[in-house]
């Protein structure tokens, strides 16, 4: 699903990333960690092509995305969920306009566009709120509303950027077990974030990153430590 072959990533003289080499396959669910600064956030902007590699190749579905030109990358991402942090949901649209967006975009028109949003709505329960605002939601609510519009087009991979980031401890764990239920359908899940507690009792696969460098990849879990350097592991 995801292969980056010796991969690097420079802004000025700074590396992002250096010389990353790792393959998620299709159907896998991994953490993606490390401390501020590490890399997450600009291996993530690799894969949808917000960014491009500065050496090395990266394949997303078996297209190399060094080769993909501009126009493309459109139908690149129409296959990839993006779930982020602060939500980035629109304040002027209520709940059923925000996760209708993907598909007004991808063309999508009238009854057909109901049933998917409605559908996606009722995966993350939220059916009863299609009406309401963003600002009259809660924090999990506003970020459950961002997973059904990232779900909403049946994407094969979804890619979360610290997810749980501004939720308490059951929050988070709620909406990672949406994250679950997605997997257990197929659709290969790749989520970068620091609450260690969280991944330790999640039990999956851990990339992670120090200055760029892919310093660990094993499972992490809460009777299992992770073998590599503890600092690693710290926001």
């Amino acid at each position: 699903m995801i292969v980056f072959d010796r991969v690097s990533k420079k802004y000025g003289s700074r590396d992002a990333l250096s010389e990353l080499s790792f393959e998620l396959k299709t159907g896998e669910f991994a953490f993606l960690t490390g401390h501020s600064g590490a890399g997450k956030s600009t291996l993530l902007k690799l894969v949808m092509l917000i960014e491009r590699a500065t050496r090395g190749q990266v394949w997303v579905k078996g297209q190399n995305l060094t080769q993909l030109r501009d126009r493309q990358i459109p139908y690149l991402r129409r296959d990839i969920g993006v779930v982020f942090q602060n939500h980035q949901l629109l304040a002027d649209r209520n709940v059923f306009d925000n996760v209708a967006l993907p598909l007004q975009i991808a063309g999508l028109r009238g009854r057909e566009i109901g049933r998917r949003v409605r559908a996606a709505l009722d995966k993350v329960d939220l059916l009863d709120r299609e009406k309401q605002f963003p600002i009259s939601l809660s924090g999990g609510e506003q970020q459950r509303v961002g997973i059904a519009r990232a779900v909403v087009n049946k994407p094969s991979l979804v890619l979360a950027d610290e997810p749980t980031g501004n939720l308490d401890p059951e929050l988070s764990a709620e909406v990672m077990k949406l994250f679950l239920q997605f997997n257990q359908v197929g659709v290969t899940v790749l989520i970068a974030s620091h609450d260690i507690a969280l991944i330790r009792a999640m039990g999956r696969r851990v990339l992670g990153l120090s200055e760029g460098k892919l310093v660990h990849d094993d499972i992490l879990s809460v009777s299992r430590p992770a073998a590599s350097n503890p600092a690693t592991f710290q926001d």
